[in-house]
């Protein structure tokens, strides 16, 4: 399994040769015989596969040291193991989607899709497979949302935690995106089997997904801009 490209080694190897190395496997996949791990183009003369491949470094098991994936993987299983039949345990799912929204609001302020490496001189050398935006929106929420269907409280979390998104993020198009997952829950809390009363509350944003639910206050409809006080990360 690949956990890390050594972008400095390839950098230098195809600036050596006049080249752009192509990575053709992205952080975090399985290799399998035969699989192409990297192209070569515009050399004048071959590189060294072996000095590539030493670039491109291996192990049993995937790390988080350049695959931001991973951490979310760890709590989407933590999500939906808490929410099969044997368990039944949604406030874990809840806790874990807590996670979840904190690392994508930090994802959602840097740059995600670069996908190159440049030399000294500026000239792109390397290229490699990145996720996106959407990728991370998909990563996250699609199987919590599939195997929490049928639980009012993981739809209120899930809720707050998109219309919370879509409150931080600044990048137009990856907003958009949080929009179109919003829609995509409420269409499906809407074709649920939910009663009227049951579907009206599954509707609410609640970040502690049956509890706190949110609604507008009378300082909401105030025309003025109010002071806002952010949260610290801890360091």
């Amino acid at each position: 399994m690949i956990t890390r490209f050594d972008l400095d080694e390839l950098v230098r190897l195809a600036q050596n040769a006049d080249a752009v190395v192509s990575v053709e496997c992205g952080v975090g996949e399985t290799l399998v015989e035969d699989a192409v791990l990297l192209r070569v183009y515009g050399a004048g003369r071959k590189l060294p596969e072996q000095a590539l491949t030493r670039a491109i470094h291996l192990a049993t098991s995937r790390s988080i040291e350049q695959d931001p994936k991973y951490s979310i993987r760890l709590l989407v299983d933590i999500a939906i193991r808490a929410l099969s039949p044997a368990v039944n345990d949604p406030t874990t799912a809840v806790q874990a989607l807590d996670q979840i929204e904190d690392l994508l609001r930090r994802l959602g302020r840097r740059q995600l899709d670069a996908g190159y490496a440049r030399d000294s001189d500026g000239t792109i050398r390397v290229t490699f497979p990145v996720p996106t935006w959407r990728d991370y929106l998909a990563l996250s929420f699609d199987e919590i949302r599939q195997y929490g269907a049928t639980s009012i409280q993981v739809g209120r979390r899930l809720r707050a935690a998109l219309v919370g998104l879509s409150g931080t993020i600044a990048v137009g198009d990856r907003r958009a995106a949080v929009q179109e997952y919003l829609d995509h829950l409420n269409l499906g809390i809407g074709r649920s089997s939910f009663d009227d009363q049951d579907r009206a509350a599954a509707l609410q944003e609640d970040r502690q997904g049956l509890g706190l639910s949110r609604r507008p206050t009378a300082s909401e409809s105030l025309p003025i801009e109010p002071q806002k006080v952010h949260s610290v990360p801890e360091s």
